[in-house]
């Protein structure tokens, strides 16, 4: 084996958004960077594929961050090559496409008035009888918007993505990524919009972002080409084989070139976005026997995407559509030339790209390139947005621990090996996969940013980005109000304990929430059945309905009647469920109280 040696003040591995963002702070310091990415392209998930001139983005990546220093970043970088792009992304369900974020009216329209009745129905029966236990996605969801919503909306899509059933799926991560929509709240803006003001409106998410002119992977071709300006350039296929550790820091780096060349780095501090799975499996010597196990438990979900193009200048107007269809196993599909025109090389075709989730070495993730452009082609015809005649070439994208999952004992585990790596001053871990965390773009740039500046002296803890803030994503009417900075990914259902188990059994309801249920449902009870009886029409129309005036002042059988039976309703509906479940809740607490007292007697160790 040839070896050479060479000294740097810091070794980077991995060229995404997260190591190049590191390499370019710590050279604009005065700091002599070297950046190994083991592919031979830079941008990690956020790259563009060149594909005979059509460039594919690997799932998406719109640029949008509440983070100003990240901002100012981008525009330091493109200037004025990012375009301001409109955001269309749509659920497809049975054959019919629903905006996204979900909107009442539209939603509505396609589902139908007798499956929105049952669709009610399931929701009021699921505030009247919820699942006494949370502990899973498909009890907390359904628990909030019934049965039948839960099927439509939620379960076949999360399913794909993540590979587990919604069984399966701890109902902490519901909590978080779904807590602000509400069925009520949506209903009632359909009906009186202007009743929901300040922390009351629905959470929506951004309608526009910027988006780089040739896509995402152009602005980190551009940090390359700054690095390379600057003397350091980038070394694409370049493995790292092995990380030297002396004591309590590391030494440098061992990588291996496409042609198998292995050079030792020596190095002052080394930054790696490496799988933390990998990373501790290539430390010189090993870490101990927990923390490799720890991290060998780490889980990844894989993602491969169909680019397909198409004969065609139009064929949807989306930057992207949810599948939420069991007959199809295509999760998301991608429109290139919505995100940006200058993707298409030839303005007479477009180019789409279809994303599968999958685990690496499975029966998709193994297939020829040429099946799965036949099974690209086949289900994109299937859900009727091309004509598979149309499409003159194809090309498949594999990438490899996309998703860090967030299975049974992860935290457990990361904690094991942050007890080793935190040991390690001059080891600095970053970015998604650097830290195993389901990071958006921004925030892993913000990791590199404080990572370079802990080497120049500071003392940032990496771990705490984007824990706090708001999730980016978000425009909350007030501040506070919406879901932690995290972006989470599904746990597994953890073992509850002896007290959390009775604590399950004898939940309480919320009153505010059986009431709004109560009352959403009355009050469009009401409404829908005055709306069919005008709707029907004929002679002395709803003689006996009327009767309702005798109850609900100002409510007789016409168009404005049928809002003020529908406030009314809601109002009587609401008093009664609130009424319902504070009278549940006191003969529970009584019980409760009761039990916990008899087991304090047996055991001492509840309580």
């Amino acid at each position: 084996m040839d070896s050479t040696e060479s000294k740097v003040r810091c070794a980077i591995i991995g060229g995404g958004p997260a190591g190049l963002t590191a390499a370019l702070e710590l050279s604009r310091a005065g700091v002599e960077p070297i950046v190994f990415e083991m592919d031979q392209q830079v941008g990690g998930i956020s790259r563009t594929v060149d594909y005979k001139g059509y460039r594919f983005d690997i799932g998406g990546h719109r640029f949008f961050t509440k983070v100003e220093r990240v901002h100012n970043w981008w525009m330091d970088i493109l200037s004025d090559e990012f375009l301001v792009r409109p955001r269309l992304s749509r659920i497809y369900y049975q054959g019919k496409f629903f905006d996204y974020p979900l909107k009442p009216k539209n939603a509505l329209l396609n589902v139908g008035l007798t499956e929105s009745v049952l669709v009610g129905l399931s929701y009021l029966k699921a505030q009247a009888f919820p699942s006494r236990e949370e502990k899973n996605l498909e009890q907390w969801v359904t628990n909030r918007f019934g049965k039948r919503l839960f099927t439509m909306f939620f379960k076949t899509y999360t399913e794909k993505v993540w590979g587990m059933k919604c069984t399966e799926i701890g109902a902490d991560w519901a909590a978080q990524r779904i807590k602000n929509l509400d069925l009520g709240k949506a209903a009632l803006s359909m009906l009186a919009p202007k009743l929901l003001t300040g922390k009351n409106q629905i959470t929506t998410l951004i309608e526009e972002f910027y988006y780089p002119r040739l896509g995402p992977g152009q602005m980190w071709e551009r940090v390359t080409e700054i690095l390379d300006e600057r003397g350091h350039p980038v070394r694409l296929e370049h493995q790292v084989k092995k990380i030297h550790r002396d004591g309590e820091k590391v030494i440098g780096v061992t990588v291996a070139d496409g042609n198998g060349h292995e050079e030792r780095f020596d190095a002052e501090h080394v930054i790696s976005t490496m799988p933390i799975r990998d990373l501790l499996n290539v430390m010189d010597p090993p870490p101990p026997d927990e923390a490799l196990e720890a991290a060998n438990r780490l889980r990844y979900r894989d993602f491969l995407t169909v680019g397909l193009i198409v004969d065609s200048p139009e064929l949807f107007p989306d930057n992207w559509i949810y599948i939420h269809s069991p007959d199809v196993q295509v999760g998301r599909i991608q429109n290139f030339g919505n995100w940006s025109p200058h993707m298409i090389p030839d303005k007479s075709t477009s180019c789409i790209g279809l994303e599968y989730f999958v685990q690496e070495g499975d029966e998709l993730w193994t297939a020829d390139d040429d099946a799965l452009i036949e099974l690209g082609k086949k289900e994109t015809a299937q859900l009727g947005l091309i004509d598979a005649d149309k499409v003159i070439d194809g090309v498949v994208i594999r990438m490899p621990k996309a998703y860090p999952v967030y299975d049974h004992g992860y935290k457990e585990n990361i904690d094991s090996i942050r007890e080793y790596i935190d040991k390690i001053p001059n080891l600095h871990l970053i970015g998604r996969n650097g830290q195993h965390r389901y990071n958006n773009q921004d925030h892993s740039m913000v990791t590199a940013m404080y990572a370079a500046e802990n080497i120049l002296g500071a003392h940032h803890d990496v771990w705490d980005v984007n824990v706090e803030e708001e999730y980016h994503e978000e425009a909350h009417v007030e501040k506070g109000q919406g879901a932690s900075g995290e972006r989470l990914v599904p746990q597994r259902v953890r073992e509850a304990s002896p007290i959390e188990i009775l604590n399950d059994a004898f939940a309480k309801y919320d009153p505010v929430a059986l009431g709004g249920a109560l009352g959403t449902m009355l009050g469009f009870v009401v409404f829908l059945a005055t709306a069919g009886l005008l709707l029907k029409g004929g002679e002395d129309v709803g003689v006996t309905l009327a009767l309702l005036g005798n109850y609900f002042p100002g409510y007789d059988v016409t168009w404005a009647g049928s809002l003020m039976g529908a406030l009314w309703g809601a109002i009587f509906g609401y008093l009664i469920g609130f009424i319902i479940a504070v009278a549940i809740n006191v003969t529970v607490s009584i019980h409760l109280g009761k039990l916990l007292r008899r087991l304090g007697v047996l055991d001492g160790s509840i309580g």
